[in-house]
């Protein structure tokens, strides 16, 4: 009897942990115009922490929206604004930044041109499939 009882209180505590590991919220962020889009997300990356810091994020860059995350990035209509600082602030808020590899390959850019804060992946739009279907994340397209 205390066996069972034993099983079924470390079950229940790993269903409980497991709850919790799935209520954090989680939310992928794609970003394929930097002109449009840059500025306004980062803004929306920093409100979304402020009021939910524990928030789990990921931003894919692919197309044109890889531009904000090369070295010495400003934004075009408002050249005060540097990406880079507003980038590595979030960075050390938990937010990862990745920027699609084919994207890279059509545009012949190095790796090298890029932020030391951005990550790489090989597609962006299967990495936004996989985040949403496989570790359930939400979708934000700013």
């Amino acid at each position: 009897m205390y066996r069972i009882l034993k099983t079924a209180v470390i079950a229940l505590g790993l269903v409980a942990a497991c709850t919790l590991a799935l209520a954090q919220d989680k939310v992928v962020y794609h970003i394929d115009n930097a002109d449009m889009q840059a500025t306004k997300s980062l803004r929306s990356l920093r409100n979304h922490l402020d009021v939910a810091p524990d928030t789990k994020i990921v931003v894919i860059a692919l197309a044109e929206g890889i531009d904000f995350l090369l070295e010495d990035a400003k934004d075009k209509k408002n050249p005060n604004i540097d990406y880079g600082s507003l980038v590595s602030a979030l960075k050390a808020r938990g937010v990862r930044f990745e920027v699609c590899e084919i994207t890279l390959e059509g545009r012949n850019l190095k790796k090298d041109a890029f932020s030391l804060d951005a990550e790489f992946t090989r597609s962006g739009v299967v990495r936004i499939g996989q985040l949403q279907t496989r570790e359930g994340y939400g979708y934000i397209k700013p």
